[in-house]
């Protein structure tokens, strides 16, 4: 049974004055089951979305107008659509809105989640979300990038050319099997693991247990660390101070690396304070967590590195290949996937493993910010990466960090406080001061030649 809900006039037109995007589509009664079957597939393969059935388009005006089913079951085709690609009640839900008002007949609205496997459209062919259009996936190379993305294959079990003294005779392996199992033989035990094809190593293999990995996977096996004296939303060449590190080496040795390098530039970083210049503090756990995630869970068959940027008041850590399966930033925190579940399991073998409490790292990445008063990391998926921002910036309100500022220091002005505060817009800022000036807490500071600023009142 399907829900009914009545909605508000004011209701009604915000949902006519939605845009289509990534996100949103809108379609008439009259719309094709295979042009429907598509968005579905469409929203399913990429981030979900929501589809509105009943809204048309007046060609006119390019007005959209509410133009429902007369009756619910009018929509049985449209919904038995929907059954035939997405299991019933699985990723997707229904619900008929109709105005209180008027009579102008049922929308049928329609919440499509990602989901883990590929779905197809009627006509048999994938299709993907990109912007407000419905793109076909063409071609194996194509459908092997969204299976990777959808965590249906991973590249991490593809064969690499090399002989296997590469992962059997290196020193990471005997150093890891004389700590882990000093009974068991490399080979045989690489072979049970399946980490041998063949008579070739896997990627997984190469990754863990071969001395150089980027020999043999170069450009997509290593972690390039930046950092940029700004805190502008890109680095550029001109900020860009020093020259980039790179850390290679097997994964296990390459995170920790990773970790301490970036600890280390990160001391040397100062920042305006409320208390005058001071060296930015991030928690080592979140830290560590985010770098080990971007390491682990990133999409190996993408010829990129992981990459990590520290700014003025920000790290950025970005890992080449979208959210896997059906994790979506806003349920990362809740849900689990492991694109590379044989890499996730092996590498929590090796003593004092970087991701002890398997499947638990974001939180902890989250939960160590929040012990520092420090503001959640925030998730970016972008077209083919996911970039965590971790930035140095206070749960406080900007009224607390300003009046906290003026304690110790005898004015403040717009730019000060948009360093301080996180806000980058300059007339936010001169609002916040005004704001504070109404509530009798601050006062124009006497000006002495200088930029305009204000003092706490006297």
């Amino acid at each position: 049974m399907i829900n009914k809900v009545r909605i508000s006039a004011e209701q009604v037109e915000k949902i006519l004055s939605l845009e289509e995007s990534h996100f949103v589509d809108m379609k008439s009664v009259d719309v094709a089951p295979a042009k429907l079957s598509r968005t579905i597939s469409a929203f399913a393969n990429s981030d979900g979305g929501e589809l509105y059935i009943g809204v048309s388009e007046l060609k006119s005006d390019r007005k959209m107008v509410w133009d429902g089913f007369r009756l619910m079951e009018d929509a049985n085709g449209h919904i038995s659509v929907l059954n035939d690609i997405l299991p019933w009640g699985q990723y997707f839900s229904c619900e008929f809105l109709r105005p209180m008002r008027g009579n102008r007949g049922h929308v049928l609205h329609v919440t499509v989640q990602k989901t883990p496997e590929v779905v197809k459209a009627s006509n048999g062919i994938p299709y993907v979300r990109r912007s407000a259009q419905n793109m076909p996936v063409q071609g194996e190379g194509e459908l092997e990038r969204l299976k990777r993305n959808k965590g249906v294959t991973s590249f991490e079990s593809e064969g690499v050319p090399l002989e296997l003294d590469w992962v059997a005779n290196s020193e990471v392996i005997i150093g890891f099997m004389l700590e882990v199992i000093p009974t068991a033989d490399p080979l045989a035990w690489l072979r049970k693991q399946r980490l041998i094809i063949g008579d070739r190593p896997t990627v997984a293999a190469v990754l863990l247990f071969s001395d150089e990995p980027q020999v043999a996977l170069p450009k997509r096996s290593a972690i390039k660390i930046y950092r940029y004296r700004t805190d502008d939303a890109e680095g550029s060449r001109e900020t860009l101070s020093g020259v980039p590190l790179t850390i290679e080496g097997c994964l296990y040795g390459q995170i920790k690396d990773a970790v301490d390098s970036t600890v280390k530039i990160i001391q040397e970083v100062e920042v305006l304070g409320v208390a005058g210049f001071e060296s930015i503090k991030y928690p080592h756990e979140t830290l560590h967590e985010i770098i080990t995630n971007a390491v682990l869970h990133r999409d190996y068959g993408i010829a990129d590195d992981v990459h990590v940027r520290i700014f003025d008041n920000r790290v950025e850590v970005e890992s080449p290949g979208r959210l896997p399966a059906h994790i979506t930033a806003d349920n990362i925190l809740r849900e689990r996937f492991a694109r590379n579940g044989m890499i996730v399991r092996l590498i929590n073998k090796f003593p004092d493993p970087p991701n002890k409490d398997v499947g638990e790292g974001l939180n902890t990445a989250f939960a160590a910010m929040k012990k520092l008063q420090l503001q959640d990391p925030v998730i970016l998926e972008r077209d083919n990466s996911v970039v965590v921002e971790i930035r140095h910036q206070k749960l406080a309100s900007p009224e607390k960090i300003v009046i906290d500022f003026l304690a110790s220091a005898t004015s403040i002005t717009n730019e000060v406080a948009r360093t301080l505060t996180g806000i980058g817009s300059e007339r936010k800022v001169t609002d916040l001061f005004r704001k504070l000036r109404d509530a009798g807490a601050i006062e124009p500071a006497p000006r002495d030649g200088g930029r305009f600023a204000w003092r706490l009142k006297r």
